[in-house]
């Protein structure tokens, strides 16, 4: 099934990975996490970007080795057996659609910082946008990669500058101060948000095979992009704490107090780009298991069809109609974004403990430590995340005994054929 032709380099590959990463949440999550835990967030965000570390370099090992579009799934289906891996594939394409909305509602809070919109204009934009996204899709992932490396590269000159033109004074390090001590509880439910903006680190394995040298390639970009992300993300933290500022953005806040304005067309310009490229990554991923699965027979024969360049196109564009539905349903029902964020989260946690499970068995034994460090970093953030785990507990007691039915009904009508050399 793996018949794609590579098309992504080393580098190309760092910058679809950070952009990923970055997305929707760079210039919007730590503000989000610095109103749960004040200064703790900064330590939120410095203990989350070291605890991912191992959790990245299992997913680069797993991928490396055994490129497949239908990623962490594959690694569990061999590790465990078909039920369980089609049940994480399955719940990874549930979660797409849900983590759409609150990915679309990151990135209009920067459309409504250049442009203000609501109601349902506000909804047929969002349609119009993910529209957009297949369009961009149609010539394949590289294309996007290309775009998506350049403007990884804008945002950190971005951070870099607003980092190095803040004059470090005295009266800052006060108002540093004035948030008091971290407090461990605030800083695991700051963790818990945190988390969504790592959530890219298993797509990048549904791309292993657009990847021109799978092997040499993929744990260099994938750290590339991870330890710079975390550095990003610390960094703006870091300066939200420092530059406190009334605007319903913050970062757009801190651009007008150090460079002297304009932060609304250069952080909204940015965060728009860089929210529309989160939604691209997962849904040329989660199309791209559409595709695998379909190809299995687990899904409808329909969807196994690719376009001249290696798109899945049917699986796209019905994984596209179901998050622009889930939107429109999403503004309807008044869903709100941590929510979606915290569900979306819960999903992932499941997905990423699974796959280190699977790792301990696909993987020459050196690299216990890792799958281990993992391990402990998935458990704490289910923690963390609480009541909001019940959401994926939810949808595996659905896709499960769907499978487990599924599977039974094929081998009994296996067994109940007659092969022809016996008549």
């Amino acid at each position: 099934m793996n018949s794609n032709s590579g098309t992504i380099g080393r580098w190309q590959g760092a910058g679809l990975m950070a952009t990923t990463l970055l997305g929707t949440g760079v210039f919007i999550l730590p503000q989000m996490t610095i109103e749960k835990a004040q200064s703790g967030a900064l330590v939120a965000w410095i203990l989350l970007t070291l605890a991912i570390i191992p959790v990245a370099l299992v997913f680069g090992r797993l991928a490396s080795v055994f490129p497949h579009a239908a990623g962490p799934a594959y690694f569990v289906e061999k590790a465990f057996g078909r039920t369980a891996g089609r049940t994480i594939g399955l719940i990874f394409l549930l979660v797409v659609p849900m983590g759409a909305p609150a990915a679309i509602l990151m990135t209009f809070q920067f459309v409504n910082a250049l442009i203000p919109i609501s109601g349902w204009s506000k909804v047929g934009v969002e349609v119009l946008v993910i529209f957009g996204l297949f369009l961009i899709n149609l010539r394949g992932i590289q294309v996007s990669a290309k775009l998506q490396f350049g403007l990884t590269l804008c945002i950190v000159a971005v951070v870099m500058v607003l980092f190095g033109a803040n004059s470090f004074q005295p009266g800052q390090l006060t108002t540093l101060a004035s948030h008091g001590m971290p407090e461990m509880p605030t800083v695991m439910m700051a963790a818990g948000i945190a988390f969504w903006s790592f959530l890219g680190i298993e797509a990048m394995t549904h791309l292993a095979d657009d990847f021109r040298r799978p092997q040499q390639d993929m744990i260099p970009a994938m750290m590339m992009g991870t330890i710079l992300v975390g550095v990003i993300y610390v960094a703006c933290t870091l300066l939200l704490l420092l530059v406190p500022t009334d605007k319903s953005v913050a970062m757009i806040g801190v651009f007008d107090q150090v460079l002297g304005g304009y932060g609304a067309q250069v952080i909204g310009i940015l965060g728009i780009a860089s929210g529309l490229a989160t939604v691209n990554v997962y849904a040329a991923s989660a199309a791209r298991l559409v595709w695998s699965f379909s190809c299995e027979g687990i899904l409808p024969r329909f969807f196994a069809v690719k376009n001249a360049h290696g798109v899945p196109i049917r699986a796209l564009a019905a994984l596209l109609s179901v998050m622009a539905s889930v939107i429109v349903l999403t503004y309807i029902s008044g869903q709100e974004l941590e929510h979606l964020i915290a569900w979306s989260n819960s999903v992932f946690v499941v997905i990423y403990l699974m796959a280190m499970l699977a790792a301990a068995k696909l993987l020459p034994r050196h690299n216990w430590p890792l799958v281990a460090l993992g391990c402990v970093f998935c458990v704490v953030l289910a923690f963390a995340l609480g009541a909001s785990m019940s959401y994926v507990l939810v949808l595996i007691l659905v896709v499960a005994p769907f499978l487990w039915w599924q599977k039974s009904h094929i081998i009994r009508k296996q067994s109940l054929t007659v092969p022809e050399s016996l008549l």
